[in-house]
């Protein structure tokens, strides 16, 4: 395949372009670890520069066909900035919009519908501090309760509420919002809940959880610095990853 398949568009800015490939890597990533949901779902991410202007996933394709050039930017309303072949999903950006425009550093948002994370959000409990990935998010969650498909603007203000300032808000009966400061610290904290979800369902299975005291858990948050912007906030993990799409379809870079 030709370099030049790979190479910037000029109509995109280098940091914008920059912005675009990573994305774009990200929904590569979230496919190969059976995240995606057929054509639904949302990983939203701040275009660098003065304007609020987000991309976000053209909505009809699937997550492995993103790719750099057919991400969509849109303003805090959705608003398609510039061309798009491909409309968005209204009802995933109501409340992405929301939480771009009013959370300072909420530059990524990720929704998913992932089995376990699912599962959770439908247990009365929620989630239980039982494990190892659940005790790193002690103090981290919070939870809004169902209002159906997120199609009105005035529930996107309610989950905002909600959130209370906390990266990961479970909506009950629905599935998890994650926010970040940077893409690879959502996708890390991403990857915590899942776990976390994960490891809750099959202890379940099995029998009655045991409880890991607060103190602990406040001492496993206060030493759970993967996700510090001074340690990089998941940025190596993230690579990681990105080298591994890198092998198996470059062909998002495009």
């Amino acid at each position: 395949m030709s370099n030049n398949y790979y190479e910037r568009p000029q109509r995109f800015s280098a940091e914008e372009w920059q912005a675009r490939v990573k994305l774009a890597a990200a929904y590569r990533i979230f496919d190969h670890l059976g995240w995606s949901e057929s054509i639904y779902n949302h990983i939203s991410l701040r275009v660098p520069g003065p304007d609020k202007h987000f991309l976000t996933n053209p909505f009809g394709l699937h997550y492995s066909e993103v790719c750099a050039s057919n991400l969509v930017k849109v303003d805090v309303q959705g608003n398609v900035i510039g061309h798009s072949d491909w409309p968005i999903n209204p009802a995933g950006f109501t409340f992405h919009g929301v939480i771009h425009d009013r959370v300072p550093d909420g530059h990524c948002v990720v929704h998913v519908h992932t089995t376990p994370t699912m599962g959770v959000c439908c247990l009365e409990e929620g989630m239980e501090f039982s494990n190892f990935y659940a005790a790193q998010l002690f103090g981290k969650i919070a939870y809004h309760e169902f209002e159906g498909i997120t199609v009105h603007a005035a529930e996107g203000e309610r989950i905002l509420d909600s959130a209370q300032g906390k990266p990961v808000l479970l909506l009950r009966n629905h599935g998890p919002v994650v926010i970040g400061a940077t893409l690879a610290q959502a996708f890390s904290l991403m990857w915590l809940v899942q776990r976390a979800c994960e490891v809750q369902l099959a202890t379940r299975s099995m029998g009655k959880a045991r409880m890991i005291p607060e103190d602990v858990l406040r001492k496993c948050v206060a030493d759970s610095l993967n996700f510090d912007p001074k340690y990089g906030a998941g940025e190596d993990a993230f690579c990681a990853f990105t080298r591994l799409i890198d092998r198996i379809d470059p062909g998002y870079r495009h």
